[in-house]
């Protein structure tokens, strides 16, 4: 029994897959993101969907074989690695287990962890690829000043324009209006107090704005529609640059694909499809193989190093189907 950890900016999701490609359980628990709110919390969200994942299962934590667990922000704070490291081990009482960034979750998955590149656009945004056992990250920067064509990304953006379409320094679209409404605004200048007091910020509910801006632009917003095609756009540079460090030849093939919720939006898929066709010819686009949580199951099978043969993956597959864009919040 294989457990899978894949850790997001809104959620952390939680599976166990057997050797036959079953999956026998799945639980959810809240973010383990744990910059804004202290390392402690990664424990407790780890424990919560732990027990939830091995209720469900009817078996104790001493049974899973191995355990991969997908850490949103691991590696992005060197001395926090130690205590991040170790904290698996209080949730599962045993050492089989790994931890790395949960981008490797959503390669695994979306690639079914052969070489290539697979982008994130969640919450945050970034690359992870591999090419002969050799992995390059790019992006991840945070939203206060990088995590480009991410939901974060796009929602400020989003709201920029809000608030100019209020003062008048843009003509009004109706981006205007479908936020006024969701936020159920008694004025313009009420948006502060939503994010800023009631919300303190919080980046996952900011990111959750981005639907407001693909709604708006789906009703004919042109503000809207430029900043998802150049979410797009920046999604596919990612990728470009992390061709380039993995040093792909000219002729050779690179595999790639996509996870987050971002990419739900079509303006968003389309121009980052437009973006790479118009790149590196060796591009291959492929839709995801399957959801980052089973990913990392996956990945820590192969860590194990028994990974699942041919048939269990097919299986595995036959029964899920490709995953949601919007499996991966990052």
């Amino acid at each position: 029994m294989f457990l899978g950890v894949d850790g997001g900016g809104t959620k952390t999701a939680f599976c166990l897959v057997d050797r036959s490609g079953q999956m026998v359980a799945r639980a959810q628990a809240a973010s383990s993101y744990y910059f804004s709110h202290g390392i402690g919390l990664v424990e407790r969200v780890l424990k919560e969907g732990v027990d939830a994942v091995c209720a469900a299962a009817e078996l104790p934590p001493a049974d899973i074989e191995y355990a991969f667990f997908g850490l949103p922000g691991y590696g992005e704070a060197a001395h926090d690695l130690p205590t991040l490291n170790a904290t698996p081990r209080a949730v599962l009482g045993h050492d089989r287990y790994a931890c790395d960034n949960d981008m490797v979750c959503g390669w695994a998955g979306s690639l079914g962890a052969v070489d290539g590149i697979n982008v994130i656009s969640g919450t945050g945004s970034m690359t992870y690829g591999e090419r002969s056992g050799r992995g390059v990250r790019v992006g991840g920067w945070s939203e206060m000043f990088g995590d480009e064509g991410s939901a974060h990304w796009i929602a400020v953006r989003g709201l920029n324009a809000f608030s100019r379409m209020s003062d008048g320094r843009l003509p009004e679209g109706p981006l205007a209006e479908v936020l006024r409404r969701h936020l159920d605004l008694a004025s313009g200048l009420d948006v502060i107090d939503v994010v800023h007091n009631r919300w303190q910020g919080d980046r996952g509910r900011i990111a959750a704005l981005s639907r407001s801006v693909t709604e708006a632009a789906a009703l004919g917003d042109e503000v809207c529609a430029a900043i998802l095609a150049e979410a797009g756009r920046e999604l596919a540079l990612l990728v470009e640059v992390t061709r380039e460090r993995l040093e792909f030849g000219p002729d050779e093939a690179v595999p790639v694909s996509y996870s987050g919720g971002t990419f739900g939006a079509a303006m968003v898929l389309e121009a980052f499809t437009t973006a790479l066709k118009s790149g590196f010819a060796g591009y291959d686009l492929r839709r995801p193989l399957y959801e980052p949580v089973v990913g990392a199951a996956l990945y820590a099978a192969k860590l194990a190093g028994t990974p699942l043969d041919r048939p269990a993956l097919d299986a595995l597959r036959t029964a899920f189907g490709s995953p949601a864009s919007g499996e991966d919040d990052r």
